[in-house]
């Protein structure tokens, strides 16, 4: 789909929207943000209430797209799990590779052959060093997260949690195109059973507080790690910012240590099937928001 514009990335951002797939700014002639990182986060706009990773800041409104293409040429990312995607990287060996390791193409091959199934016809992007991006749908209410190296040496994924550089980017090399047009495919039932995550243990987690935390930190220590612990599937990661951000305060006034918080919380959204990396992540990111915008205990 065409919009009639002659910048050539302004249009790849606004047909990856069109497609309802969220796009967001990359480095002129790079793979990599262009957004600011967390460590120089204004905490305004739309990191007012926490930093806001790409993931959640990549959008569909044409308008935006408009004004952000406006001010640079940025390359295209695609925020693979808010676009309902998962996209299968194939890579190509490096020079340093073994070079009897079977590139993404050829392992993907023998994958779908021990599936008895076809390579699957879909949208394909070609990368500039020769690998493809093959897209996939991911069913409605499925988030599956991006791996790398879990279906072969040569394959990663891109779902939650990742993106890919839209067709029609460029690089210092070369360009993404689009290798194939064909209408993007459901995921293959083989290739979701492939990279489910196993179900991890849920270790029991006690909610107590150390004692030299005061009565009121005690409390909410205890109330908002046994919501962390009780959230459901789909709002775990939302309930475990909240409560980080709940906590943030004590830790602020030096009522509770912030290495305390950390591990107990880290602790209960792993026993709920979080992964590690993104229990770290979002809890430094709601403390990190919290202790930054806390108001002096006497006014708050």
């Amino acid at each position: 789909m065409t919009t009639g514009t002659h910048d050539p990335l302004l249009q790849a951002a606004l047909d990856a929207a069109a497609r309802g797939w969220p796009a967001f700014p990359l480095r002129p002639g790079d793979k990599r943000p262009a957004l600011h990182a967390e460590t120089r986060c204004p905490g305004t706009g739309a990191c007012q209430d926490g930093h806001a990773k790409p993931e959640q800041r990549a959008t569909t409104d044409s308008a935006r797209i408009r004004q952000c293409w406006a001010t640079g040429r940025y390359n295209v990312g695609v925020a693979t799990g808010p676009a309902g995607l998962l996209v299968v990287d194939l890579d190509v060996l490096k020079p340093t590779d073994d070079q009897d390791t079977p590139s993404g193409a050829r392992a993907f091959s023998a994958l779908c052959e021990r599936a008895g199934q076809a390579v699957p016809t879909t949208y394909r992007v070609r990368t500039p060093s020769g690998g493809d991006h093959l897209y996939f749908t991911v069913p409605r209410g499925i988030r599956l997260p991006s791996t790398k190296g879990t279906l072969a040496k040569k394959i990663d994924t891109r779902a939650w949690g990742g993106y890919v550089v839209a067709a029609g980017s460029i690089t210092a090399t070369a360009g993404y195109s689009i290798a194939d047009r064909a209408p993007v495919a459901d995921l293959p039932s083989w290739l979701f059973t492939l990279l489910q995550p196993a179900p991890a243990p849920r270790t029991p987690v006690t909610p107590t507080a150390p004692r030299q935390a005061d009565r009121c930190a005690q409390a909410a220590f205890e109330r908002e790690l046994a919501a962390v612990i009780a959230a459901a599937e789909g709002e775990r990661e939302a309930t475990l910012f909240r409560a980080a951000r709940a906590m943030g305060r004590f830790v602020a006034w030096g009522d509770i240590p912030r290495h305390v918080v950390e591990e107990a919380f880290q602790a209960g959204g792993e026993s709920t099937g979080l992964p590690s990396s993104q229990c770290r992540s979002t809890l430094r990111s709601a403390l990190n928001w919290s202790i930054r915008n806390c108001q002096p205990r006497a006014t708050a």
